[in-house]
């Protein structure tokens, strides 16, 4: 498929469903897609769609990584096999009733959709670390202008006195005992249809084939440290509210290498400024002569410019001026928004005599010329 479909609308389940909802979904569209059951030309397809969207759904941390980055966050990470390598198939496909109908188990579907074997409970990636997020608040002036911030990130790291291993310098793991070195246990039950043999992983060893006897003193046997890092990340100019900065390398640390750090941007509220996209919004007062007979006003700009605006003679409070290409930045092109300048007309708080009979002269007149 060129194009994925969302792995929630896959299975018919809300975002927020459980893992049983989800679980129940895939038994209920796997009984009804699957090639020996289903004769229908795209049925191998659907199984393929609805086993894939499972397969990261029913796994706490490829739901995680889909439910914040969408299919890149899980196509970016994952091969083929990783997506799939965890989910327990062969589970539901018992309760289904397939292993005893058909006698084969997911690897077994995997080698015929794919055209490969692939031990999911033994064979293992080399697992790149966990991705981090980190969220920084920033002015709307450092989004005008791009800016460099530095930030404290908590991570695992590998740990410096055993090489990320887990064991203790010149020690060697020792071969499990239980699954003498396979990483699995093999179950073999005899009934009415024959002899049935499963897979599963060795809860001793945890698949891994050894056991560290003598760990790490320093990460207990875990290969990596918890440390705090100053990373300094660079703001481009035009950032908006939940911009994603990605850092390359700067998550956690696994056997496979590090994961990235992604940074999300908010901007604070500005007490003058409001944004929306490219375009700044700004409310100005402007002195009732002004208003009314015309005049210039100046302001400053959110880039510490100063602007000049002319008002035309008659211009009501409420109206809008645009001042072309005097917005935000573009942060994936050139040129900047537009400025939006409201109206408002100044009325002041605290008047002196001279002022109020003015003010009372010139309402007579505009009364005067009312009656005309």
């Amino acid at each position: 498929m060129n194009k994925k479909r969302d792995y929630y609308k896959i299975l018919g389940v809300d975002r927020n469903a459980t893992k049983e909802e989800i679980k129940r979904a895939y038994r209920r569209l796997a009984l009804k897609y699957h090639p020996d059951k289903n004769p229908s030309p795209d049925a191998e397809e659907k199984f393929k769609e609805i086993s894939e969207a499972y397969a990261v759904l029913s796994d706490d941390e490829k739901r995680r990584q889909y439910d914040m980055f969408g299919h890149a966050g899980i196509d970016e990470r994952y091969s083929y096999e990783d997506i799939f390598r965890g989910a327990n198939f062969d589970e539901i496909f018992r309760d289904l009733g397939f292993d005893i109908d058909f006698g084969f188990s997911f690897e077994d579907i995997f080698e015929r959709f794919f055209g490969k074997r692939f031990d999911f409970s033994r064979e293992r990636r080399a697992w790149g670390g966990n991705d981090l997020r980190y969220d920084i608040e920033i002015s709307l002036e450092d989004a005008f202008n791009g800016c460099k911030k530095e930030i404290k990130v908590p991570r695992n790291e590998v740990c410096d006195n055993c090489k990320g291993t887990g064991l203790k310098p010149g020690e060697k793991p020792i071969k499990c005992s239980r699954c003498n070195g396979t990483g699995q246990i093999r179950h073999t039950r005899r009934t009415a249809f024959g002899i049935f043999t499963s897979i599963t992983t060795c809860d001793y060893c945890k698949g891994e084939g050894s056991i560290i006897k003598d760990p790490c003193p320093v990460c207990r046997g875990k290969g990596t440290v918890t440390r705090t890092r100053l990373i300094e990340i660079n703001i481009p100019p035009g950032v908006d509210e939940g911009s994603q900065l990605r850092l390359v390398g700067e998550g956690e640390a696994g056997p496979g290498g590090k994961g990235d750090l992604y940074v999300v941007v908010h901007i604070k509220p500005h007490n003058k400024f409001k944004r929306d996209g490219n375009d700044l919004f700004y409310e100005v007062e402007v002195p009732y002569p002004i208003v009314v007979l015309g005049g210039e006003i100046k302001f400053r700009n959110i880039d510490g410019s100063i602007e000049k605006l002319k008002i035309p003679p008659g211009t009501q409070s409420g109206s809008v001026f645009t001042l072309k290409n005097k917005g935000m930045p573009r942060l994936h092109g050139r040129g900047r928004g537009d400025l939006h300048v409201l109206i408002k007309i100044e009325v002041p708080k605290r008047i002196n005599r001279r002022i109020r009979r003015l003010i009372e002269e010139l309402q007579r007149e505009l009364d005067r010329e009312n009656i005309k």
